[in-house]
């Protein structure tokens, strides 16, 4: 809409006529082709308000958020009380890892339109990553009093609510979505993650009635059989669970994005070019503050994460992005392939993107002097973490590679986890885990600790005891209860599970017998011990 004071200009006819062609493209799914016509328009009218909101559209429609960003900004400086461009640029910030600035603009659109429930959860989206979980909460349930059918907002409030810990209140507030919808997929997903509640047989018939919905989506159809595979072990069905499983991740497998043979050069490209020494930052101390717990989904890492993060002097980051970030922006830069570019990496150019890290990364030690950073990447990452923070400490977890291959297949991931879909390559994954994390500790003496989830939970004190003199923390008698702690634990099957004292955990290895022979077989073959 135009701004009193600041009229706008009409369209020229072959301007008005590109943006008629875009929508019609937008409209059909045809996203590219939408995209390259709004870049003609943008040439043609690169300061009319309504061309740049079309081109950010349309930009961040193909995932060029970037490109999206930029326009949105660009408009607003017409249109600066426009709710919709600060939706869309709070969006497209948010998508790029900009949460802080994602939440300024989000607040903005709450401000314009405090009428709108989409505002406020939106907002709230934006607030739950930052661990801003009460503030999340209370737009959550801004946008429910205005429309209490609003299932998003009811489902996304569940999670907020598991991350801080209220999980009885989630399970209620989830029950409340599945009574109305039972054929809520997000809904039957999120209270599957609640791992310390269990379904019971009405569930299971639920869930069948729901799977036998004949128009049932391949990726939502996945998303529930992990549920019902979930249900039918709590119904003691292994032999069915089984079946569910293997069908619920041929599926999921159908609809990811995993280059098995391309992640396994990955790795050995790391492996050959940390063989010889490699440059670090210039200031030795730098990144002292920094503690990166690297391990694979389904290992411990949270655990880890919280008594971490249940010491005085740190704070729990969870599964940030930043590290990705910066490597991603340099490989960018310099026009180059990672990791091979890190050859050519010289020491003030570690410590530069040393810098970008901490600088990025800073919100999370407002607080306290340190921080833990949990990404799943970091196990790949944690030579170059080392370079770019020569005084950082890596924590590596791992756990019996039979209970951890098994806990991701059981486990629907929300993003291209493609190797958690196969045993065989989930085995592969776990093989060069193994030798990368083996090799990072000899290249890196002194830097990593080695982690086995087995010793934490069978001599809890003493494994805390060794984590905390290899941090250089003092002890904390708080790390011995982490279930105490009260933070947010987002992004994880594991959330509710912290919130208990620190025990062995349940073992599914043994109910499903030789259904994973086949996986112990391939774990022999990609080179891992039985212990690894």
């Amino acid at each position: 809409m135009a701004q009193a004071g600041n009229p706008i200009l009409p369209l020229a006819p072959a301007v008005e006529q590109r943006l008629r062609q875009a929508r019609a493209e937008s409209a059909t799914g045809q996203a590219v082709s939408a995209y390259r016509i709004m870049v003609q328009a943008v040439a043609l009218a690169p300061e009319h308000p309504e061309v740049l909101r079309w081109m950010a559209i349309t930009a961040g429609n193909v995932g060029d958020h970037d490109r999206a960003a930029e326009s949105f900004q660009h408009a607003l400086q017409a249109l600066p009380d426009d709710a919709d461009l600060h939706s869309g640029l709070g969006m497209a910030l948010y998508r790029l890892g900009r949460h802080a600035a994602a939440v300024a603009h989000l607040q903005r659109v709450c401000d314009l339109a405090p009428q709108s429930p989409r505002a406020w959860y939106n907002l709230a989206e934006a607030l739950h990553p930052q661990a801003q979980t009460a503030a999340a909460i209370a737009a959550l349930q801004r946008a429910l009093a205005m429309d209490p059918g609003f299932t998003r907002a009811r489902v996304s409030l569940a999670r907020v609510q598991i991350s801080t810990g209220q999980t009885e209140t989630a399970a209620a507030n989830l029950r409340t979505v599945l009574d109305r919808d039972p054929g809520c997929v997000d809904a039957w997903v999120v209270l599957a993650n609640l791992k310390t509640l269990a379904f019971d047989a009405e569930d299971v018939r639920r869930l069948d009635a729901c799977m036998a919905t004949a128009n049932l989506e391949a990726g939502d159809r996945a998303r529930l059989g992990f549920v019902l595979a979930r249900a039918l072990e709590d119904q003691d069905d292994y032999d069915r669970a089984w079946a569910v499983l293997q069908r619920a991740n041929a599926t999921r497998r159908q609809c990811v994005r995993w280059d098995s043979a391309g992640e396994h050069m990955r790795v050995e490209a790391m492996l050959q070019v940390f063989r010889d020494p490699m440059a670090s930052a210039t200031e030795p101390g730098l990144g002292s503050e920094a503690i990166f717990v690297a391990s694979l989904p389904r290992s411990g890492s949270t655990l880890v994460e919280q008594i971490l993060a249940s010491h005085h002097e740190v704070e729990g980051a969870n599964e940030i992005t930043d590290l990705a970030s910066v490597i991603n922006g340099e490989t960018a830069r310099r026009h180059e392939a990672f990791p091979l570019w890190l050859q050519r990496a010289q020491a003030d150019d570690w410590q530069r993107l040393g810098e970008a890290y901490l600088a990025r990364t800073a919100c999370w030690r407002r607080g306290k002097p340190r921080m833990t950073d949990k990404n799943l990447l970091n196990w790949l990452l944690a030579g170059t973490a080392l370079s770019m923070l020569p005084a950082a400490k890596v924590v590596v977890v791992r756990r019996d590679p039979v209970e951890t291959c098994l806990g991701c297949y059981r486990q629907w991931f929300h993003g291209d986890e493609g190797f958690s879909c196969s045993l065989e390559e989930m085995a592969v994954v776990y093989g060069d885990f193994w030798r990368l994390t083996r090799f990072w500790l000899g290249a890196f003496p002194g830097r990593i600790f080695d982690l086995a989830y087995a010793d934490l939970v069978l001599q809890p004190e003493r494994t805390i005891r060794q984590l905390l003199e290899f941090c250089e923390l003092p002890f904390d008698p708080a790390c011995l209860a982490p279930h105490q702690t009260s933070r947010a634990v987002l992004s994880t099957p594991s959330a509710a599970q912290v919130r208990q004292p620190i025990h062995r955990g349940v073992s599914r290895v043994a109910h499903y017998g030789s259904k994973l022979d086949s996986l112990r077989g391939y774990l022999r073959a990609a080179g891992v011990p039985a212990d690894g």
